[in-house]
């Protein structure tokens, strides 16, 4: 045991600080050019599901996950009772800590700044989705060489869009690593992993009572959309898996929107007036009501927003969004907070049967989809 200057241990203490030379990438001006309207919205939206639902980004990873004991010294809480943060029983207490890793490189390839500040408010929006509080963050920096200026830049860039998302939760930097130099050669040429700054949040639940789970509770609760939607499909695995366009614009993200709609989503589950929260990342809307659906092999009924494209509705990716289930008897309750708290809010739907009905067309039982979910990576792995 020791006690050590916190300046010495964190910023060096004097040690020397390297400043390397850094260049915009020349691509980042194209993928913000990147424009919705040259992409044809599919006629068969059902298809355009599966080919997402087939994808290792948005399929379990539970044949790596099976691999290593979910129960280590019996204090995991989400086992059975899936919420978007792992929870971690504090014996001995009514609190519970919730764990969660986020990051995705693509839209950090695609605006570094910004979606270093995604990596952290993701993070911090599946802690407020279990009902916890954020409190810190550690993280694990995964770039190319810093001797290119390309990717300092990004190194760079990513690392400010942490900063000011960190400063805005609150949550101190208490760790993390850094590792460079990860790179492939193609065809002569070198190229560097996408900005992968991975961030690590730890967050308490001050009462297990204020648990949020992601599952359906009941048939006939009804499904609304926190947030705001928009026409909007950068960066999105629907581009990638169905249009083949791997390189695209950062989907929307406002660091005063993500606070407010996380403040206001606290507030809602203190007040007991949600029985479900899942946020809406990758795949989008579908994906997160699929989640919502399978772990207790509840169906739902929802209608896309008229007043943008379905495909951006039910697969984009914009960001500070939830969907949310609330008891019939809470509905009322429900809408006079939301608008109290001038949060934008829409229907989406009600929890009903077996299958997933989208715009009053039937996908198909949500067994099937999860049988699927569950033996893709499999299935790529063997």
């Amino acid at each position: 045991m020791a006690e050590v200057p916190a300046e010495s241990l964190i910023l060096g203490g004097g040690a020397p600080v390297y400043v390397r030379e850094q260049k915009r990438p020349e691509y980042l001006d194209r993928l913000a050019a990147f424009d919705i309207q040259t992409v044809s919205a599919p006629a068969d939206l059902k298809a355009a599901a599966t080919a997402i639902w087939n994808s290792p980004n948005i399929a379990s990873k539970r044949w790596v996950t099976e691999q290593y004991d979910s129960m280590v010294r019996t204090a995991t809480m989400t086992t059975n009772a899936p919420s978007d943060a792992a929870l971690v029983y504090v014996k001995g207490t009514k609190k519970a800590l919730a764990l969660t890793t986020d990051c995705n490189s693509a839209y950090v390839y695609a605006d570094p700044h910004k979606g270093g500040m995604i990596a952290v408010a993701e993070a911090a929006r599946n802690i407020v989705c279990a009902g916890g509080e954020p409190l810190a963050i550690t993280n694990c920096l995964n770039f190319g060489n810093p001797y290119n200026p390309e990717v300092y830049y990004q190194f760079a860039q990513a690392l400010k869009g942490m900063g000011d998302a960190c400063r805005k939760f609150e949550t101190p930097v208490t760790g993390g690593n850094v590792s460079f130099y990860n790179q492939a050669t193609f065809k002569d040429k070198v190229v560097p992993v996408y900005p992968t700054p991975t961030i690590g949040m730890l967050g308490l639940v001050e009462d297990y009572d204020n648990i949020m789970t992601l599952n359906f509770k009941a048939a006939g609760d009804r499904i609304y959309l926190l947030g705001q939607s928009r026409n909007d499909l950068g960066s999105s695995e629907y581009l990638r898996r169905v249009h083949q366009i791997a390189e695209s614009n950062c989907p929307h993200f406002d660091l005063e929107e993500e606070f407010a709609l996380q403040q206001v989503l606290r507030k809602a589950i203190l007040a007991g007036l949600l029985q479900s929260a899942h946020d809406v990342s990758e795949g989008g809307v579908f994906v997160a009501l699929m989640e919502s659906a399978m772990p207790g092999q509840l169906g739902f009924s929802v209608e896309s927003n008229q007043s943008i494209r379905k495909d951006a509705w039910l697969f984009g990716e914009a960001q500070s969004r939830v969907i949310v289930s609330i008891r019939t008897e809470q509905v009322d309750a429900f809408e006079r907070f939301m608008e109290s708290e001038k949060i934008p809010f829409e229907k989406a739907g009600v929890v009903q049967g077996a299958a997933a009905v989208v715009d009053n067309e039937n996908w198909g039982p949500i067994s099937s989809w999860e049988k699927t979910y569950n033996t893709v990576l499999e299935n790529i792995m063997n």
